[in-house]
């Protein structure tokens, strides 16, 4: 039918990586995302000091700090948005095992990700070099790209289908433009954060073996992102393909963790 040619012109865009210009085009431009998010991210902070909820003094938040601070300076030299980020970390009280970036270089953790999985530097330094992966390749300005790709082809799609799908025409557009774009596009994100987050954290100094020992150590807190069917419909890969993919970039990751440590005697 056609609007499966339109979902796949869609998807072909999306891996062609036309995302960004269509996120220009649409108004969400890398100047506009990092101030928009640096205004979030400080709203985030006074409310997080209103709740007494963030973290400033204790070990995990001195920990985080610290891989944060000796990471910087590499992500920085990466960086080839055209913007300079204005890097910042906040770590928040929380049980939630969870951390996430925010464009321009704005950095969460939750100390739940540091204290239930009893996170080494090195490991902390995985999460570190995956979400400023995610920010210096601007996932987010390509995920709004690609919504907006969505959108238009589920908008065409509708004036072909009508009620030929007998009434489920759209709920088959919205499934197709979910499962067929969506989720893969999210998924190679994450895999290309990964491969650029242990580059990045061998780049400076920590060894990147760690990176498979924190997904082992997610597998023993919940391994049933590891089904099939759950794979299918995740926007992130199962921790079982992570760490497959992982080890298969080890290494050149670990060829870049013996040139830093000589640079360092």
């Amino acid at each position: 039918m056609k609007y499966k040619n339109i979902l796949g012109v869609v998807a072909l865009t999306a891996t062609l990586g036309g995302c960004t210009t269509v996120a220009d085009l649409v108004g969400a431009d890398s100047a506009t995302l990092n101030l928009s998010a640096a205004q979030s991210y400080n709203q985030m902070l006074t409310e997080a000091k209103q709740k007494q909820v963030l973290d400033t003094t204790s070990a995990t938040y001195k920990k985080v700090n610290r891989v944060f601070l000796r990471m910087k300076p590499h992500a920085d030299v990466l960086n080839q948005t055209g913007h300079a980020f204005d890097w910042k970390v906040a770590v928040i009280k929380s049980k939630e095992i969870n951390a996430y970036v925010a464009p321009g270089g704005k950095v969460v953790f939750y100390t739940g990700i540091v204290e239930t999985l009893k996170l080494t530097d090195d490991e902390v330094a995985a999460i570190m070099g995956h979400e400023m992966v995610h920010a210096l390749e601007e996932h987010s300005k390509n995920k709004v790209g690609a919504q907006a790709l969505t959108d238009m082809a589920v908008g065409l799609g509708a004036k072909y289908v009508g009620n030929s799908a007998g009434g489920y025409g759209g709920l088959l557009l919205d499934m197709g433009a979910k499962f067929g774009v969506g989720l893969p596009f999210s998924r190679n994100l994450e895999s290309r954060a990964d491969k650029g987050g242990l580059m990045l954290m061998a780049k400076a100094g920590y060894n990147p073996n760690a990176a498979v020992t924190l997904w082992q150590k997610m597998n023993a807190q919940d391994s049933s992102g590891n089904n099939p069917l759950m794979k299918f419909m995740s926007t992130h890969p199962s921790n079982n393909d992570r760490i497959a993919g992982l080890q298969k970039m080890m290494p050149e990751a670990l060829e870049q963790y013996k040139v830093a440590a000589k640079a360092k005697k």
